[in-house]
């Protein structure tokens, strides 16, 4: 236990054991969602030659590379950030990238923009665009992602819904009607207040004790109601139906594993299939900078500059993430946002990785059993760890104009535009020009223009692939 201790710095991070196995748990149950929803996403493209992705074989390698993943960043930057295929990436690959390769070439241009990313934080180049963003634009950051995990919470969980209408374009309730008329979603307000009220009382292991009431409840409404699955029916669960029947164990095919090429290159041309390895490395290096800037700061880990504990270490296995999830097919792993649910229950070291990697290695196996925490139930502890993170913008000096619009931007276009990679982009572009316009030139780093007028490549991306052909 010592030993254990000394590793990991539980007791000088002001941790316990029990904290960090509790803390472990539920940021696995925050994510388990992700063993659904990426197959999900991945399976239901079909690449340009007209084939699938089966969705039992993306579940298996989806917690297969994320176990791998969340134990290694836990051994190796000892933080507790767990790992899981992104969300940005993969909608990315389903929706715009096999639409002019293969599947395995898809996944071979992830692992390019992994090695990239790893190159760009040995060199140490990563680390300096870190320490270029200015401290309120990282504190914006960190709100950000708390008003995107809150947004994500409220849709997933149908309590906001689009109208399909121009204006206004979301409204309450899952088809943005104004009202409430699922069972689920109000199963997912019930949660809420739960875990609400036990945090606001600062009850220790609040979120898992909202959690597994929230889950209880819904088995047994189920069990009586049988409401199904919302793809099947109105009003039913959204991406796992919280039942327990059947044997809550399978064995996992991990045949996705190895199946890459670099067979894009010749199908669609070097200079396209650069440009789409760019707009994965901008996705990639930005989202995962942003996140864990948020997550470290929850913590209580960063220093006033924000920077926090092993950070090259922690840059180059992020970066490695892109490299693992490229290879087993399941798209890029990279730092989760649901991480805070078990920051916030107590998780401060490398230990509670361990933990929530060993539960995802397990959910290969128990997948069934995984899937019986319905995504409403998820997404309360989502909504409370996100209002959390929106109160660091307490921090900032809003009397700025010049301050207070890219900070304002950063924070919103996170959330409205559901990408990190984007708000960080206005944010940065928003500030070198404000601030240069109110006489603070000289306070922008020289990395920090060189960096935005990246962004607004990336932004214009359409545009240049549109004038070389794609």
């Amino acid at each position: 236990m010592n030993r254990l201790d000394r590793f990991f710095d539980i007791t000088a991070r002001g941790s316990t054991l029990t904290a960090e196995i509790r803390g472990g748990v539920v940021t696995f149950i925050a994510m388990a969602y992700i063993i659904v929803l990426n197959p999900v996403i991945l399976s239901s493209a079909p690449d340009v030659d007209g084939n699938n992705l089966e969705f039992a074989q993306v579940s298996a390698v989806t917690s297969l590379a994320a176990g791998v993943m969340t134990i290694l960043f836990g051994l190796v930057a000892r933080l507790p950030f767990a790992f899981a295929a992104g969300l940005g990436i993969n909608s990315f690959l389903a929706t715009t990238v096999v639409g002019s390769v293969t599947w395995p070439e898809a996944m071979g241009l992830v692992v390019i923009n992994g090695l990239i990313i790893v190159l760009l934080a040995a060199t140490g180049l990563r680390r300096l665009v870190f320490d270029a963003v200015p401290m309120q634009l990282k504190l914006a950051i960190t709100a950000g992602i708390g008003l995107f995990i809150l947004f994500i919470g409220v849709v997933d969980a149908g309590f906001i819904g689009s109208t399909g209408l121009p204006s206004p374009p979301v409204g309450l309730g899952a088809g943005g009607e104004g009202s409430i008329n699922t069972v689920p979603t109000v199963v997912f307000v019930f949660t809420l207040l739960v875990t609400g009220i036990l945090v606001a009382r600062r009850v220790r292991g609040g979120i898992l004790i909202g959690l597994v009431a929230g889950t209880v409840v819904a088995v047994v409404i189920e069990a009586i109601w049988h409401l199904g699955s919302a793809v099947e029916k109105p009003g039913g669960w959204g991406l796992s139906v919280p039942s327990l029947s059947g044997s809550p164990f399978a064995m996992p095919d991990l045949s996705l594993v190895g199946e890459v090429s670099l067979g894009s290159f010749s199908r669609i041309g070097a200079l396209a299939a650069i440009m789409l390895v760019f707009t994965l490395v901008f996705a990639n290096f930005f989202d995962a900078m942003g996140t864990m800037t948020g997550l470290s700061r929850e913590a209580g880990l960063s220093d006033p500059q924000g920077t926090f504990p092993r950070l090259k270490s922690a840059l180059i296995v992020e970066g490695t993430g892109a490299v693992v999830g490229g290879a087993s097919s399941a798209s890029s792993n990279t730092v989760f946002i649901e991480s805070g649910a078990g920051i916030e229950e107590g998780a401060r070291t490398g230990l509670a990785n361990l933990i929530t990697g060993v539960l995802f290695l397990a959910a290969m196996f128990v997948a069934p059993l995984a899937s019986v925490v319905p995504t409403e139930v998820a997404a309360a502890a989502l909504v409370v760890v996100g209002a959390m993170m929106v109160s660091h913008l307490r921090h900032i000096d809003l009397s700025e104009f010049s301050v207070a619009l890219p900070v304002v931007l950063t924070v919103a276009t996170m959330a409205f535009s559901y990408s990190i990679a984007n708000g960080i982009g206005v944010g940065f572009v928003a500030w070198v020009v404000l601030r240069s316009a109110a006489g603070k030139f000289r306070e922008i780093s020289p990395l920090l223009w060189v960096v935005a007028l990246g962004f607004v490549l990336y932004f214009a991306r359409g545009w240049i692939e549109s004038f070389i052909g794609m």
